[in-house]
Order: structure tokens, then sequence, then C-alpha cells
């Protein structure tokens, strides 16, 4: 799976729009849809923005691993 189709698959899991996602990293929906679409790169400060809101790693978030992981939270 690429990347960018895994920014898709857990925004959609999680029955969020893209709208609502492109507010939280402070972008425009449009933006957020070229980084869904692989035609634009997203930048490592996103990622982890991401990754904290949806409570799962970075490696699964790029496509890395395929199981998803749990942040640790204190």
């Amino acid at each position: 799976m690429n990347y960018y189709q895994r920014l898709r698959d857990i925004r959609e899991d999680m029955d969020k729009s893209q709208t609502e996602i492109a507010e939280l990293l402070g972008i425009l929906q449009t933006q957020y849809s070229r980084y869904e679409r692989g035609v634009q790169k997203m930048g490592i400060d996103k990622y982890i923005i991401l990754a904290r809101y949806y409570n799962i790693s970075l490696d699964y978030l790029c496509g890395l691993i395929d199981t998803p992981v749990k942040l640790h939270r204190k």
C-alpha cells in the first residue's frame, strides 16, 4: 500500500472528512487532497500531528509497517 493511500484509509476509518483533517493541519482541503492522491508530499511536521491525532505510529502512517501500533501516551 502506498503511504498516501494509507492517509485516506485511516481518515475514512475514523469517519473524518478531508476538510476536518485539513483544518487540524492548518491547510486547505485542496492541499490535503493532493497529499491523499500522492500529488504532493506532506512534511514530517504534518505526519507528527496526524500520528498524535490518530494515536498511531509514524511507521504505520507512512506505510513502513502493515500493523497499526498505538502511541504510548503518558
